[in-house]
């Protein structure tokens, strides 16, 4: 599995807006990154599973009783985390080759025109749209069961989770930097 088909070329989009030398700079996502970019998705994601399974998702679920709790937490965390995630897509483009054009759109030229306050909104509803697409109806009542498995845990908890599961499956494109070894300090 690559994290670019985990998080999705409107990453891409993203990143194409920053200069060619803050990517190139980039060899590995740092963990802190990752979950940033974890936190900034996931408000995204939520959304586009509730739009692609509402006729899937219980009407005494999960996401019909705690759901909109569960990734509040997320949403204030946006703006804070959206940095992080903006260097995460740096990395994502700066390892793919010939990136910048998708048919015959060349999302290059189109984040360089366009001012960050009007490019972030794009990539969100763009990442939406892409998250919405990739939904089978028969994967909501497994998107359900692991957000209300994870709703117990705080907002930097499920971002280092699910950062440190995307690191153990081995991500090469962009590879993950190694996380700091937490000593015991007793």
């Amino acid at each position: 599995m690559k994290l670019t088909q985990a998080l999705a070329p409107a990453l891409a989009l993203a990143a194409l807006a920053q200069a060619q030398a803050a990517q190139a700079q980039q060899a590995c996502v740092p963990p802190a990154d990752l979950g940033d970019t974890i936190i900034y998705a996931l408000p995204i994601a939520y959304d586009a599973a509730r739009t692609s399974c509402a006729r899937q998702f219980a009407k005494d679920g999960f996401i019909a009783r705690g759901g909109d709790k569960f990734i509040s937490g997320f949403r204030a965390r946006q703006n804070a985390a959206w940095p992080g995630a903006m260097r995460t897509m740096q990395a994502l483009v700066a390892g793919q080759q010939g990136a910048g054009k998708t048919g015959d759109l060349d999302l290059a030229g189109l984040a360089k025109s366009l001012p960050p306050e009007t490019l972030r909104p794009l990539v969100d509803g763009l990442m939406g749209q892409m998250i919405a697409g990739e939904i089978k109806p028969a994967s909501c009542g497994k998107i359900e069961r692991a957000m209300e498995l994870l709703s117990p845990l705080p907002v930097d908890n499920v971002a280092g989770l699910m950062g440190f599961m995307l690191e153990i499956a081995d991500i090469k494109e962009p590879s993950i930097c190694p996380a700091q070894i937490l000593k015991n300090t007793r």
